[in-house]
């Protein structure tokens, strides 16, 4: 022991937990506000700034030997320079301590002392990540107060985790800035049942806000299972937990919510065999369907599911569905335009889950087009013996569309080999990344190998993928079938297919008016609007650019006239033959400085001084 650390400690101030816990007494609603409660951080004059390699050091020395009390701890981080602001790296090294089992009672009580009685941020962040691996039932209270601290939420969350699930979603749901859970939240923190029961049920669906995490804290925090089998006739709750199962599932949020919800076998159960309850209507119907996209191609085939029963719980949504009752609720014609679109979608989607080969062979690819009213993106989702590929190895966003998979041909196996991005994260992949793998053609078989996940700056380890070889007939004949289905299309998407393809085919229609071709799809925002971008580089034609690093991207709607998409493809092709597209397209992205350079006003929705756009290829 350093002779310091045995002299008289001087008197400590608060514990951060009675501080944590006052907070909470004060708070006129019992909740903390939105993001939780903030410790500011104390910083002495002359306080060091100590760079992160140092601090790592500091805070691995603090720690070897682990300390005896907390005092001590205490007294190290002081003494090493060791502050508030290098918490999350306190965390990560205790995490990483190696611990062997003769030492867990003690490490255990330290980590009770110091989250009981720690009065610096560093310090109960050792605490809390001790009892992340340690803890137990007793632990809880103190875990959840010091959650409520916004700079404890995501460890404490961590620790709950292990020991009560429902104690850790109602943290990290506290914590969250949604003004539409706090009403549940509250209901959930008081212990009223029949308050959760009607705030469950009450929160907007439609607010957009709520992604998959949330759905899996609400539904982990009100323990929906046990909560349906308490009330097995309402019929509002049951629709309610249809949809949080939906959100879940939603493969452009992050698919490890509904993985690592343990129980959601055993709520698709409860949800399916009782869906003959629910009263036939359209968001009904979707929300059904949406379940069955996933139990046929989703994430929701990763779950670890009795043999037989998710087929079986698959052809009960089948039949249901088919029910004139409830097909009868697609039949819609007229009225609001949003209804319509998402009828549409029921009708050309209807049995597509249920018709899915029982034996695909070892490849197939199935065209999904997700709810319009949650999402307007399409997946080429690649089944591999039966198991989406995609959501199993990478969990930053979903499989790229059919767009930039099938109508350009790279999933094709060629005499070369080639490497292809299966998805990007929905943040874009500078930000968390992207899933690639090699395709080779080897004599009769295809083979995919080299998996390869890019994430910037990323100290996660990715699933390991081995590679998949393929009889090169079979492989072929799946890849031009899914090339040539379009049963999944609608008539703006097929314009868009046309348009790009005359593009490449005649590029002179663009480079003509100094412009190259950009993303060409249906629109997100209305999905039966077809949407041209183009990129303009003063020059281009004459082959003199000017300003090729900082070209101005423009934007063409074309709305859905109702006449085959062949003619309305022809008529835009010609018109961007007869008319240079800068007169009716609008600048949709590039930057601010560009556009005033030339001419063009900026947009006003613009954030910053760059448009953000769906990924699409830069000009070459």
């Amino acid at each position: 022991m350093n002779p310091e650390e045995g002299r008289a400690a001087p008197a400590l101030p608060l514990a951060l937990y009675d501080r944590a816990l006052s907070l909470l007494h004060q708070s006129p609603d019992g909740l903390p506000p939105r993001r939780g409660h903030s410790l500011a951080e104390r910083r002495e004059p002359g306080d060091p700034q100590l760079p992160w390699d140092e601090a790592r050091k500091a805070i691995r020395a603090a720690l070897d030997p682990l300390p005896d009390d907390s005092a001590t701890l205490h007294r190290r981080f002081a003494r090493l320079g060791v502050r508030d602001r290098h918490r999350h790296l306190v965390h990560s090294t205790v995490a990483g301590l190696a611990l062997p089992a003769g030492q867990w009672t003690a490490a255990r009580s330290l980590g009770r002392a110091l989250t009981r009685t720690g009065t610096t941020v560093s310090a109960v962040a050792s605490g809390i990540a001790l009892l992340v691996r340690l803890g137990e039932p007793e632990d809880i209270p103190y875990l959840f107060t010091l959650g409520l601290l916004r700079e404890f939420t995501g460890p404490a969350v961590e620790a709950l985790e292990r020991l009560d699930r429902q104690a850790a979603g109602v943290v990290s749901l506290a914590a969250r800035p949604h003004d539409e859970l706090r009403p549940l939240v509250r209901a959930l923190c008081a212990r009223d049942q029949r308050a959760v029961q009607e705030e469950l049920t009450a929160f907007p669906v439609s607010s957009g806000r709520v992604g998959a995490a949330d759905a899996r804290r609400v539904v982990e925090a009100v323990r929906l299972p046990r909560l349906l089998d308490r009330h097995p006739s309402d019929t509002a709750l049951l629709a309610r937990a249809s949809r949080l199962l939906v959100w879940m599932g939603r493969s452009h949020d992050d698919p490890t919510d509904l993985l690592a919800y343990r129980d959601a076998p055993e709520l698709y159960e409860r949800v399916v065999t009782r869906a003959g309850l629910l009263p036939p209507s359209l968001d009904n119907h979707a929300a059904l369907l949406s379940l069955a996209l996933d139990l046929s191609s989703g994430t929701g085939v990763l779950l670890d599911w009795p043999p037989g029963r998710r087929t079986a719980l698959l052809e009960s949504l089948g039949r249901l569905l088919a029910e004139p009752r409830w097909a009868s609720t697609a039949d819609i014609a007229g009225g609001d335009a949003d209804d319509g679109v998402r009828a549409r979608w029921i009708r050309c989607t209807g049995r597509r889950p249920f018709a899915l080969p029982a034996t695909a062979g070892r490849l197939h690819v199935e065209m999904v087009a997700g709810d319009p009213a949650h999402s307007k993106q399409v997946e080429a989702r690649i089944l591999i013996d039966g198991r989406p590929i995609v959501p199993a190895v990478f969990t930053h966003g979903p499989v790229n569309g059919p767009d930039l998979l099938l109508e350009d041909g790279h999933l094709r196996a060629g005499p070369e080999p080639r490497e292809v991005q299966l998805a990007e994260a929905r943040c874009t992949e500078g930000c968390c990344g992207a899933l690639y793998v090699t395709i080779r053609r080897d004599g009769d078989q295809v083979v995919w190998e080299n998996w390869r996940r890019s994430m910037s700056g990323s100290r996660e380890t990715p699933p390991e993928v081995l590679p998949h070889r393929f009889d090169a007939a079979a492989y072929d004949a799946e890849i031009a079938r899914a090339e040539t289905d379009r049963s999944w299309s609608w008539r703006a998407r097929a314009v868009a297919r046309l348009i790009k393809a005359g593009l490449i085919e005649t590029p002179d229609l663009l480079s003509r008016w100094d412009a190259s071709r950009g993303w060409i799809s249906s629109g997100l925002e209305d999905p039966d609007v077809t949407v041209v971008t183009f990129w303009y580089v003063p020059g281009l034609a004459s082959g003199t650019p000017d300003g090729a690093d900082s070209p101005l991207q423009f934007r063409w709607d074309i709305p859905d006239d109702g006449t085959p998409p062949e003619t309305q493809a022809a008529a835009a092709l010609r018109r961007l033959a007869d008319e240079d597209p800068r007169t009716y397209g609008r600048v949709c992205g590039g930057t601010r400085k560009r556009a005033q350079e030339l001419g063009f006003p900026w947009p006003p929705q613009a954030v910053g001084g760059r448009r953000r756009q769906p990924p699409e290829p830069r000009p070459r």
